[in-house]
């Protein structure tokens, strides 16, 4: 039932009984419950449940107190007697000690479960350490795996090692393929004829064979056939039994011996497992009661005519492909490897008493990744081989909250082929100064991320080069839906602004996307994964990258969203295949920029644009000094605003290279007259090649070379440049005596230099 205050009798180690209340601050009726024992212990749960996210105001009777869990479990300054509970984001078994006030004896414990809010946490919980438990198990059993060695389980070991041990192992046997395998063996047992030898009184034996004719001429203990008796001419006795053989149907099989054999293994697990635990663990329980329900698999009416194996034929192809029998043969193929497995990051998970769904849904989606990423991209086996090492005392996945685990591979399109890593918990660190890879600000650490960049270079080589694309990705077990990422559309952003001064961020983790895009060098995307339906993707520009977004990807065996993922990614490899991107141009363009690392400086008034269209960066701006002979040749140039350089072999050509062809603006000068403001906008496509004759045409005075390159012009307003005037001797390119009328090209940048 749900209430907002609950009031529970405990029974405390010396006898005595005490009041626990607990009132719940929130009207929220879902917030505060008390299950029946039964249904709490079906879950493996305390009865009395709270509501991660909320707060609590408790008290107990008596002279007694709760012993305070920092940010947890605080006491009240009034009355030690009561306080308060903010479970925050913890979930799973509160334990609260109850100390008397005087001495501070602990005199017993309260279990207080706080539930997750997400109403589907339990099946998610269960379902996500399942399929990591047999994509560890699998990882192990692949022929690339490096162990090969064996170990023996020392249960005097550290029991939250074992308890490791116990998790993996309980997710084998809890889950639904294996209970499902179980009825079916139940249900549809292999069962084999079998021949049964049986004593029958004579007269009641029907049919005759070889075997009953000779005990007729050889039983024992005979009767006399009568004289009147047919037979009496034949036989003068007759043994009054008959051993007679009949066939009966039996379940005693090899295969159903193995899976008798199997149960009792797994059952024994448990118990040793119980065994070096404390009776008021939350591990102990969920021992007894796995063991419970290997029992009653145990107890079936089939297992009773089922005798312990000699030997297991696991060569059978009835354990190998029957429904039920390949499942349970899978199972305890894995269980050795699970029982073996530690996992110290499985303390974030389950330590002490707490479930900690949010977490191991970051792990979860670290091995679910793993696999689609493993699909598209050719990853290393030495990389995937150090995953899962060789301990002391068995098999240790490395895999934990902060530890950076990176995974390498190759996508090879046969045009152009990229190297990939994936990274799990990668820190890239912060105040690094440009162009080294990493935060320019503070440290920034994804949960897993995705670098991609051509191969047959460096990581860092590509990281100067701009060559180099992170990907990001953050885990949110806790978001259900994108109102909870993105808000509503009518959502204001004063009221937004008052939520957060309350401590309510609606959209945070949005933020901290954007946190990734922006700090983090090189980031072509980040990305929310959470347990959703709805998708978001927003591209900065025309493609895919760079973007934010938000895939949701479920703890399910079908139907996960995990193909919108899979088939986004590949879109983004493809993106980076095309050489002829805009992505591809925008990296050039900013390392083109910044490679030199030099800054020029221009103040001076220079026009704003050209047409209707933004003008380029002054440094991108080129001005063509151009040399004319005489006042006859300037009134042809005014005349046809054109311009005219030679573009023969000789000297006294124009050299035309990028420069001087893609020019914006002429600056005129002649003999004796270096300082000029004689300068015109350069119109048209381009320079055009006119012939000797065309020249003449356009009257053009006294043309001499077979060729001219001509540029087609208009004059500048003076007040464009501020009528501003240049000094042709300070250009870099300027050479002196008769160099002076060659045709050369500068930036506008170094042209307001030589302003005077």
């Amino acid at each position: 039932m749900a209430n907002t205050v609950i009031t529970k009798e405990v029974t405390l180690t010396d006898g005595g009984t005490v009041l626990f209340t607990v009132f719940a601050e929130s009207d929220n009726e879902n917030c505060l419950q008390l299950l029946c024992e039964s249904e709490a212990s079906e879950h493996g749960e305390a009865a009395l449940q709270l509501l991660e996210g909320y707060s609590y105001e408790y008290a107990i009777s008596g002279n007694y107190k709760i012993r305070e869990i920092p940010k947890v479990v605080s006491l009240s300054k009034v009355n030690e007697s009561a306080g308060r509970i903010t479970p925050n984001i913890y979930v799973g078994t509160l334990k609260l000690e109850v100390l008397d006030k005087l001495t501070l004896q602990k005199l017993g414990i309260i279990p207080v479960e706080v539930r997750s809010i997400k109403t589907s946490y339990r099946q998610d919980y269960r379902f996500m350490l399942e399929d990591i438990t047999e994509k560890c198990t699998d990882l192990l059993m692949q022929h690339t795996s490096p162990v090969t060695q064996n170990f023996t389980i020392d249960f005097n070991k550290d029991p939250q090692t074992l308890y490791q041990r116990f998790a993996f192992v309980k997710s084998l046997i809890e889950s639904s393929d294996f209970k499902e395998a179980v009825h079916r063996i139940v249900s549809f047992p292999v069962t084999k004829w079998t021949e049964i030898e049986d004593e029958k009184d004579i007269r009641r034996t029907r049919r005759m064979n070889n075997s009953i004719i000779r005990q007729l001429t050889s039983g024992s203990n005979r009767i006399k056939v009568p004289v009147s008796h047919p037979l009496h001419s034949k036989l003068s006795s007759i043994p009054t039994r008959l051993k007679v053989s009949s066939k009966h149907e039996t379940v005693d099989t090899p295969e159903n011996r193995f899976i008798k054999h199997a149960l009792t293994t797994f059952s024994q697990f448990c118990a040793d497992i119980r065994s070096c635990l404390s009776t008021e663990s939350r591990a102990f329980h969920e021992a007894l009661q796995l063991e419970e329900v290997l029992e009653n698999f145990l107890s079936h009416s089939v297992f009773k005519d089922v005798s312990p194996p000699v030997s297991l034929n696991l060569n059978s192809p009835v354990l190998q492909r029957k429904e039920g029998y390949r499942e349970v043969l899978r199972a305890w193929l894995m269980f050795d490897l699970a029982a073996k497995l530690i996992w110290k990051g499985g303390d974030d998970v389950y330590d002490a008493g707490k479930r900690d769904v949010a977490t191991l849904y970051e792990y979860w989606l670290f091995f679910t990744l793993l696999d689609v990423f493993k699909e598209i991209f050719k990853f290393e086996p030495s990389t995937l081989d150090k995953l899962i090492k060789p301990t002391s005392d068995g098999l240790g996945l490395k895999l934990k909250s902060g530890k950076y685990i990176p995974f390498q591979g190759i996508y090879d399109t046969g045009n152009r082929k990229l190297r990939v890593v994936f990274s799990f918990n990668r820190t890239f660190t912060g105040n690094k100064v440009y162009p080294s890879g990493g935060s320019w600000t503070k440290d920034m650490r994804p949960d897993y991320t995705l670098s991609i960049w051509p191969d047959g270079i460096s990581a860092k080589e590509a990281e100067d080069q701009e060559l180099i694309t992170h990907i990001h990705f953050d885990a949110k077990y806790k978001i259900s839906n994108l109102i909870d990422i993105i808000g509503n559309e009518e959502d204001n952003l004063d009221e937004e602004k008052e939520e957060n001064k309350k401590g309510n961020y609606k959209r945070e983790d949005l933020l901290k996307m954007h946190a990734y895009r922006d700090a983090i060098r090189r980031t072509g995307g980040a990305y929310i994964l959470y347990p959703g339906t709805e998708l978001l993707q927003k591209s900065g520009f025309h493609e895919l990258i760079p973007g934010l977004g938000a895939f949701p990807v479920r703890p399910s065996k079908n139907n996960n969203g995990i193909a919108e993922l899979k088939a986004f990614v590949t879109e983004v490899i493809n993106q980076l295949v095309n050489r002829a991107s805009q992505h591809e141009r925008m990296s050039y363009r900013k390392y083109d920029i910044h490679k030199d690392n030099s800054s020029d400086v221009l103040m001076e008034a220079i026009p704003e644009k050209f047409g209707s269209d933004r003008k380029p960066p002054a440094s991108d701006i080129d001005i063509l000094v151009g040399y004319y002979k005489d006042s006859q040749h300037l009134n042809w140039i005014i005349k046809n605003k054109l311009y005219n350089a030679r573009i023969d072999s000789g000297r006294g050509s124009i050299h035309l290279g990028p420069a001087e062809a893609g020019a914006s603006y002429l600056l005129l000068h002649t003999k004796g007259q270096l300082v000029t403001r004689e300068i015109w906008r350069i119109t048209g496509k381009g320079p055009r090649v006119y012939s000797k004759e065309a020249m003449s045409k356009i009257h053009y005075p006294n043309p001499s070379q077979p060729y001219y390159l001509i540029y087609e012009i208009e004059k500048v307003n003076p007040d464009d440049f501020d009528g501003a005037r240049w000094d042709i001797k300070k250009l870099s390119k300027y050479s002196k005596g008769r160099g002076s009328a060659l045709p050369f090209a500068v930036s506008l940048v170094e042209l307001m230099k030589a302003k005077v």
